[in-house]
């Protein structure tokens, strides 16, 4: 059975794979627009730009990637999906903006791995 983590853990977790995973996406070539992008309706870990490709990325420290794949819920993309609309409906360039939501999972002594297109959006 796993230790239950404390939240200052699982924060710490949380903030170190939001961490690892920007490092990642920056190798990958996308620029890091912001992080922890908060709103009433819900938050996204990541959002991150490669030419007129934005993509939502939600970051998860699990130790399978089929485990962190399960821990986004329909709840949780409905939550993502509603700040990140947020998020595009402030940029000058909105109209010309694809999207693409995506998971970073974070795994015990190996590389991040990249999960595009984990949900499509409303629109997509």
């Amino acid at each position: 059975m796993a230790k239950r983590l404390t939240r200052q853990e699982a924060e710490r977790r949380g903030h170190r794979g939001e961490w690892l995973a920007a490092w990642f996406l920056r190798f990958k070539g996308y620029r890091i627009v912001t992080k922890r992008f908060k709103t009433k309706t819900g938050e996204v870990d990541i959002i991150a730009r490669k030419k007129d490709l934005i993509v939502m990325v939600e970051v998860k420290a699990r130790p399978t990637v089929l485990e962190a794949m399960d821990a986004i819920t329909a709840t949780a993309q409905r939550r993502i999906e509603a700040a990140g609309d947020i998020w595009l409906s402030r940029q000058k360039d909105f109209a010309k903006l694809s999207v693409r939501y995506d998971l970073i999972a974070i795994l015990p002594r190996k590389w991040p791995v990249h999960v595009e297109r984990l949900f499509d959006g409303r629109n997509g």
